[in-house]
Formats: structure tokens, C-alpha cells, sequence
């Protein structure tokens, strides 16, 4: 592994009742550097970032993030290390407003010991309102950078489905991550909605954030990425840059089946 990885992954394999989801999987990322993983459908993808962020436990092998092992560790733990993740499934808290599902994302960075945000909240005194207070500002920072400020009252369910997608990624954002795991993030969404999506994964890159996403629009994929991994039936099959990956025999063979437009 390089030196200076920021995620690395080595030897990473899942299994469930004898069969193997992720077989011995290795790749490194680097910081400031979009990485795409790619592979049809079942390859392992969703499985492999469940295992990088604490919700499943890996059956073997290395997860390491700015040079500390974080595999046994629990998802939020993951999250207060600096990294965060969206799913390919939203999942929002749709009665709540917008705004409100940004601020749950900024809980897990507060100063606050568990028991005084407790006691706080149950009495409502002048540190909880001013951390509410706080929040509220913080929440809309986020919201303003992915163009929803002017929708943060409304009920997250009111949202159309892109802006639900730009939410989630928001919140996630909002627990202050060095490494943003997207999963699927263009499923769903029409061509003007994916091209602002783009540009959106590079201001976030603009921020100091890396993000790592799954992603089936090869359009985007190698329009935007710096490096790309591919699996498919559990194991990586190929690693490299959107030049090399479209004209892999193996991928080619496995997925693509024709080089993908630019």
C-alpha cells in the first residue's frame, strides 16, 4: 500500500452462511482524489462500504483510515474519526424538516457530554438553547452548499427526489467527514440533476473532503473520476484510471461491454 493512503483496505472479505460477498479485497485511497467502485449488480459493492463504515463486521481483513485499524469499531465511532457515508437507499427522517435532519448530523460533533445534552434538553436551559441555536446556523451552512437553504422548513418527505439525495449527502457532510462514502448517488435522478450532482462531488473535493462513491452512470463515473476500482462477484477484477478502465479486457468482459462515453 502506498504510503500516504488515506483509506487503505487489505484482504477484506465477507461472508454470510459459507458464501463469500468480498473475497480478499485490496485498494488503497487517496486523499483530494475521486474513487469510483463499479461493478454489476451483486458484485459486493454495497456490502464492501457497509463494512468500511462499522455496519457489518468484516469476516477478515485490514480497514485502516489516516492510519488507524477501525474495523471492530461501531458505525458512529467511524463517523467521529472523520468518516461518513450516504446509502443507495435514502434514508432520511421524512417528518422531519430539512433543516432538523442537517442538525442531526452535527449532533455527533458536539462539545457536549451526553448527560448534560440530556438534562439540557429535558429543562431547556440558556447552554441547550444556545447549542440549538448554534446548530441551526451550522445546519443551514450545509444546506446553503447544496442549494436548499430556501427549502430548510419543509418536511424532508416534500422534497423531490433529487433534492432528497442532495439532503442526504448535506447531512452527512455536516458531521464534518474528511472521506464521504456515496453510494449510488445519481440513481434516480434525470441528466440535470446528475450534471449539478457533478459539480457538486467537486466543490465538496474543493472543501478538503474525498469522496469515494458507487456509482452505475458510467457517464459520470468517468467523466469525474481520478481513479476507479472494479469488482464483480466479491473481487476486484481491475484498478485504474478512466482511460485504462474503459479498455480493460476484464471489465469490458464483466461489465461494460463496450467503452463508455466521455
Amino acid at each position: 500500500m502506498p504510503q500516504h493512503a488515506f483509506l487503505e483496505i487489505d484482504g477484506l472479505t465477507k461472508t454470510f452462511d459459507g458464501l463469500k460477498a468480498i473475497e480478499g479485497v485490496a485498494l488503497s485511497i487517496e486523499a483530494g482524489k475521486v474513487t469510483s467502485l463499479i461493478g454489476p449488480n451483486g458484485a459486493g459493492k454495497t456490502t464492501f462500504f457497509n463494512c468500511i463504515t462499522g455496519l457489518i463486521p468484516p469476516s477478515s481483513g485490514l480497514i485502516r483510515f489516516r492510519g488507524e485499524p477501525i474495523a471492530s469499531l461501531p458505525p458512529h465511532e467511524i463517523t467521529r474519526r472523520g468518516l461518513a457515508r450516504t446509502f443507495q437507499n435514502i434514508r432520511l427522517f421524512s417528518e422531519m424538516t430539512v433543516l432538523e435532519n442537517v442538525m442531526v448530523g452535527r449532533y455527533l460533533q458536539s462539545a457536549l457530554p451526553l448527560a448534560a445534552g440530556f438534562f439540557g434538553a429535558l429543562l431547556q436551559n440558556r447552554g441547550f438553547r444556545e447549542k440549538e441555536r448554534r446548530l441551526r446556523e451550522e445546519g443551514l451552512r450545509f444546506l446553503e452548499f447544496v442549494g436548499l437553504a430556501d427549502r430548510h422548513a419543509l418536511p424532508a418527505r416534500h422534497l423531490c427526489y433529487g433534492d432528497q439525495r442532495r439532503l442526504e449527502i448535506a447531512r452527512a457532510l455536516a458531521s464534518e467527514p474528511s472521506l464521504i462514502l456515496l453510494d449510488e448517488p445519481a440513481a434516480g435522478m434525470n441528466p440535470r440533476e446528475t450534471e449539478a450532482l457533478m459539480i457538486l462531488i467537486g466543490q465538496i473535493r474543493e472543501q478538503g473532503v474525498t469522496p469515494f462513491l458507487i456509482e452505475h452512470n458510467m457517464k459520470m463515473v468517468m467523466k469525474i473520476s481520478d481513479r476507479i476500482f472494479v469488482l464483480d462477484h466479491g473481487e476486484k477484477i481491475a484498478e485504474g484510471t478512466a482511460e485504462e478502465i474503459q479498455s480493460h479486457p476484464k471489465v469490458i468482459e464483466a461489465y461494460l461491454g463496450k467503452p463508455a462515453e466521455r
